[in-house]
């Protein structure tokens, strides 16, 4: 049964202008982002390891952790959310697994790359690509593996950093042919291979801002104009929070005293009607009869 998440995904696919969507790796962020009114989500495999796990994105986490965290996530929020589902962690069964379990907990849609497991973040040096039968075969699983054809799959390549920008080319025509609605080239270096990646009209395109990493950084109408259908700021809220956090305990050890940040942080009221505390309340009311 498509459920009307997806179903604003597909429609938005449809529709002309960019989609935003902002990454979180945890319940909060992604709430946060819906409280924000954008109108997709993205849980970030980096994010997830870095705020949640501690941990760099090296393939450290597992299904078990993706399932966990999403789950949390579709608890708090009702926003289209698209998942980095990493590998699919294994071959064509654990691919079914990773995609039906996903569609159960009510993603909108899921993004599956082709790096050998253990996998690195995509602007990380020394990633290796599975075989192109390998890769192939995992998106023909996905869309084979998948009972609500509303579900967006989008199939990522990381060969552009092993093999360069042909095989890069080749291996996203290749997934198009085996039923993935969306390519995202991960870690094209330069403007002229963006513009590369849309100029080959090989099927809708997601980009990647990942801030101080491989890929230039553009406005999300800069990417519409080159041609790009979705845009992902994968790790920007994980990366805040790390410099953030880092800055105040530094100022806490030093002086003991957190008074030059109450400017900095949210009041204690503001950040319990952020978690949803009203609601709490208002359904205690209806319960007690207040």
């Amino acid at each position: 049964m498509s459920l009307p998440q997806r179903k604003k995904l597909r429609e938005l696919m449809a529709a002309p202008g960019m989609i935003v969507a902002p990454g979180g790796g945890t319940p909060l962020d992604i709430r946060l982002i819906e409280q924000a009114g954008f109108d997709v989500g993205y849980m970030t495999g980096y994010g997830c390891a870095c705020v949640r796990y501690g941990v760099p994105d090296v393939g450290l986490i597992g299904y078990g952790e993706l399932e966990e965290t999403v789950r949390a996530m579709r608890q708090v929020t009702e926003i289209p959310l698209i998942v980095d589902c990493d590998t699919g962690y294994g071959d064509i069964a654990n691919v079914k697994r990773t995609v039906q379990g996903m569609e159960a907990l009510g993603v909108a849609g899921v993004q599956l790359e082709d790096q050998v497991w253990p996998k690195k973040c995509g602007h990380m040096a020394g990633k290796f690509v599975e075989p192109r039968d390998v890769a192939t075969r995992k998106v023909r699983a996905a869309v084979a593996a998948r009972t609500d054809p509303d579900l967006l799959i989008i199939a990522r390549t990381d060969s552009r950093g092993p093999h360069g920008m042909d095989e890069a080319m080749d291996r996203a025509k290749m997934f198009m042919d085996a039923g993935a609605d969306m390519i995202f080239f991960d870690g094209p270096k330069s403007l002229e291979e963006l513009h590369q990646i849309c100029d080959a009209d090989i099927g809708p395109q997601m980009a990647n801002m990942s801030e101080t990493g491989l890929t230039p950084i553009l406005s999300a109408k800069e990417l519409e104009e080159i041609g790009f259908k979705l845009t992902i700021w994968p790790s920007t809220t994980s990366r805040i929070a790390v410099r953030q956090v880092s800055e105040f305990l530094s100022h806490l050890k030093e002086t003991g005293d957190s008074r030059p940040w109450l400017d900095k942080m949210a009041s204690l009221e503001e950040t319990n009607t952020k978690l949803g505390l009203n609601d709490v309340k208002a359904f205690e009311d209806i319960v007690t009869g207040d």
